[in-house]
């Protein structure tokens, strides 16, 4: 049985190998050097200090996925729409667990004061995370044709959104953030 629970700074080591695999095996991110350990927890750091949450999936121990959300752009007017991230050990992709890691993300952005998550997802092609995004009630916004170069191919990016909370039926609390 799997558990989603905040990251540890114990959990770096798995999940800086779980997204190397994927930046070197996957269109899923068009980064194509993977990040050192080091600067996997200064990015983590960074998430966390917004008071964005940053979550694992474990099951026995070892850690099989992480999601997190950070702002959509860096410009405060941004602060209530975040960019939800999502990846998980190849051995644990098509179990279902995505979708429970994915929930749990929006369930905490929302808490967090999150309207808006948006997915910002690599490749047209990207099957499993369109699908996983569209089971939990994320729709598409648009694709924008070939703006990647990896693996010496054109990769489009797909977008979806999903509203949290209120979304925009009302302002944020005054002082929120």
């Amino acid at each position: 049985m799997s558990t989603i629970r905040p990251s540890r700074d114990s959990d770096l080591p798995a999940i800086a190998a779980i997204y190397s695999h994927h930046v070197l095996n996957s269109t899923g991110t068009f980064e194509t050097t993977p990040p050192t350990e080091s600067e996997m927890a200064t990015r983590r750091a960074d998430v966390l200090a917004k008071g964005l949450p940053y979550l694992v999936a474990e099951d026995g121990g070892q850690v099989l996925g992480f999601a997190y959300c950070q702002w959509f752009k860096p410009r405060p007017a941004y602060r209530f729409s975040a960019e939800d991230s999502i990846y998980l050990h190849p051995d644990a992709a098509g179990k279902g667990l995505g979708k429970v890691l994915l929930a749990e993300l929006a369930r905490q952005a929302e808490a967090g004061g999150i309207r808006k998550l948006i997915a910002v997802i690599g490749d047209s092609n990207n099957a499993g995370s369109v699908g996983v995004h569209r089971a939990l009630g994320f729709s598409p916004v648009g694709t924008i044709k070939s703006c990647g170069w990896k693996f010496g191919k054109w990769l489009d990016m797909v977008m979806m959104e999903k509203t949290l909370g209120e979304g925009d039926a009302t302002p944020p609390e005054p002082a929120a953030r």
